[in-house]
């Protein structure tokens, strides 16, 4: 049978009919490798599709699928899946190699199963032995999670056509292989042949799949890169495999909102969701040290009370350093500038760095404020007063503005008992917390750090 070579990019997954140093797609280096695919007539290619069963129909014709969700049992899991399962929907679970994924797909179908429903868990990496005494730590042994060891792609669709499950799990796509598919398990076109026949079949039978998919990194790796525009759902598991907490941050969703979060900490009996994330990203320490300042950040439909990190010392070696974690640097090195001309805070001859504590990442200019006052309070070696929230975008001119949703922030805030809110003055508020929370508006980052230094 003859064969197509074609280089596919591992970083964004296109295909290109001839290789070339660099991407012409994304731009990325050394990120084209040579695939050799089956021509038409083998693989999911040469299948119907779902469009080829159906005509073109006017839009005022169309039903509309009120689909009725399920509940996961896990809570943290069914904010960040908007709810819960959908039927037919395809959700991919992406992640380093041993942030959790497995254990979390796991307790979902203990979940379901006891329910009384029946799960199929596709184990393509784990011998039944290895998933029994995961079962037993867990303390989730049930007749109705059936696993199935096996990698053919073919023999875990009849498989499942054949049980009809609530759920289908398949762990992980980077070792499940289509025969069809002159490549080895793990290649860009595996990896998207084996998806397309799973996203067929949820589609088709109604059976909701869950595909767990591993990244390094730099999410190079030939898996949830390539599959991100064939699933409905793209869930990534972040954090770090040294510590205890997970983030469950959703990136895409046909049937929900995005960014959404749902944490998690890992313990001897699994991933527990955590009831009040704010305090777990609020180190403790900070009301009695320089250099840090709390700020409530949205993520999705959820409002958190993070912690900005700012440390100020004098340069030693020429340039002067500027390393930012969890915040974006090009706005870091505006609120310098900022400080610098509007404020006269020399910086020039000073390292800074800045941070966000338990691994957060504030993308929203609502956090502008909190990073000046952390700036300012690590540069004067003195603690903000506290406690204390600050809350605003920083102009070029110095001024503050007001940022969406602030009623729901300052709520946060008050039920953790901050007693301080610095806002900008401009901010329309229709409800003001009345459980102690004391409002300070200023116009300018200026007027900010006299209130508070």
């Amino acid at each position: 049978m003859k064969t197509k070579t074609t280089f596919v990019c591992q970083q964004c997954g296109v295909e290109f009919p001839r290789w070339s140093g660099r991407c012409p797609d994304c731009g990325e280096w050394g990120s084209l490798v040579e695939e050799k695919v089956t021509p038409p007539g083998g693989g999911v290619t040469a299948r119907p599709g779902l469009a080829n069963r159906s005509h073109p129909t006017p839009v005022t014709e169309l039903v509309a699928d009120e689909a009725v969700r399920k509940s996961t049992g896990i809570d943290e899991l069914d904010r960040a899946l908007g709810g819960g399962l959908v039927p037919g929907a395809a959700v991919l679970i992406g992640g380093e190699p041993g942030i959790g994924k497995s254990t979390l797909m796991f307790q979902m179908c203990a979940g379901l199963a006891m329910r009384d429903e029946r799960v199929l868990y596709v184990s393509a990496e784990e011998s039944a032995p290895q998933i029994r005494m995961r079962a037993a730590r867990l303390g989730m042994l049930h007749e109705n999670i059936v696993v199935f060891t096996e990698t053919e792609v073919d023999l875990i669709l009849d498989q499942c056509a054949a049980l009809d499950p609530a759920l289908l799990v398949v762990d992980s796509i980077q070792t499940v292989h289509d025969p069809s598919v002159l490549s080895s398990p793990g290649s860009v076109a595996q990896v998207r042949e084996s998806a397309n026949r799973l996203v067929y079949h949820a589609k088709r039978s109604g059976v909701p799949a869950c595909i767990v998919g591993h990244i390094t990194k730099q999410g190079t790796l030939a898996g949830p890169k390539v599959m991100e525009h064939l699933v409905d759902t793209v869930l990534y598991f972040e954090g770090d495999t040294f510590g205890s907490f997970r983030i469950l941050r959703a990136v895409k969703n046909r049937f929900g909102p995005t960014n959404e979060l749902g944490i998690f900490q890992m313990t001897d009996a699994g991933l527990e969701p955590v009831a009040n994330p704010s305090q777990v990203f609020l180190s403790g320490d900070g009301q009695h040290a320089g250099g840090t300042a709390a700020v409530p950040v949205l993520e999705g439909t959820r409002t958190l009370i993070v912690e900005v990190q700012a440390l100020v010392a004098r340069a030693n070696y020429g340039q002067p350093a500027r390393k930012v974690t969890g915040l974006d640097p090009s706005r870091v090195a505006m609120i310098l500038a900022v400080l610098e001309k509007r404020c006269g805070i020399l910086l020039a001859d000073k390292d800074v760095f800045a941070n966000v504590a338990g691994g957060v990442r504030v993308t929203e200019p609502a956090g502008d404020l909190a990073v000046a006052l952390a700036v300012a309070s690590s540069l004067r070696d003195q603690p903000l007063e506290e406690p204390t929230i600050a809350l605003g975008e920083i102009a070029l001119s110095g001024r503050l503005r007001p940022v969406a949703r602030m009623e729901e922030r300052l709520k946060e805030a008050a039920k953790l008992g901050f007693k301080t809110a610095i806002v900008p003055d401009r901010a329309q508020l229709k409800e003001i917390p009345s459980n102690g929370l004391r409002l300070r508006p200023v116009s300018t980052v200026e007027q900010a750090l006299e209130a508070t230094l």
